[in-house]
């Protein structure tokens, strides 16, 4: 049911730091009505144009914040991020990307945010690797994205 409004279509973009392009982010919502805390962000699969991205080269900039790793939203357990908030997923890549179209593979991974479920005590010790699913999306989502 989220699945196309996970990723605005028009949000890629390279990030540069010091005049040089250390990566790319584009911007996604939540994939869950309530909305829910940071803490239980447990990762995103990324695939661009066939790499899949580890967890150590993501971020995510939500709130204002900047960009924070999956460590350091496990630990804001009081913010919270709501459905119509938009943020940004950075990744980290050497020389950014080329312009022009490039295909994204993205799944959010999040842990329940109310009731309990069979998984959760397991989950909290050892958090699935993200593309296993959560929220309210359970496969890959693909979305063309072009880089201008």
């Amino acid at each position: 049911m989220y699945d196309s409004f996970l990723v605005r279509r028009d949000s890629l973009q390279n990030v540069c730091k010091d005049g040089e392009a250390v990566g790319f982010k584009f911007a996604v919502q939540l994939a869950n009505y309530r909305g829910i805390y940071l803490s239980l962000v447990n990762g995103f699969y990324v695939n661009m144009d066939g790499v899949e991205y580890d967890q150590d080269d993501l971020t995510l900039e939500v709130n204002g914040q900047p960009p924070r790793t999956m460590t350091e939203l496990s630990k804001a357990v009081w913010e919270h991020w709501d459905l119509q908030d938009e943020a940004y997923v950075n990744v980290r890549k050497p020389g950014g990307l080329e312009k022009g179209t490039h295909k994204l593979g993205y799944l959010p991974s999040t842990m329940d945010a109310y009731g309990y479920q069979a998984h959760d005590e397991e989950w909290v010790k050892n958090p699935p690797k993200p593309g296993a699913g959560g929220g309210k999306t359970f496969r890959v989502c693909w979305f063309d994205l072009e880089l201008k």
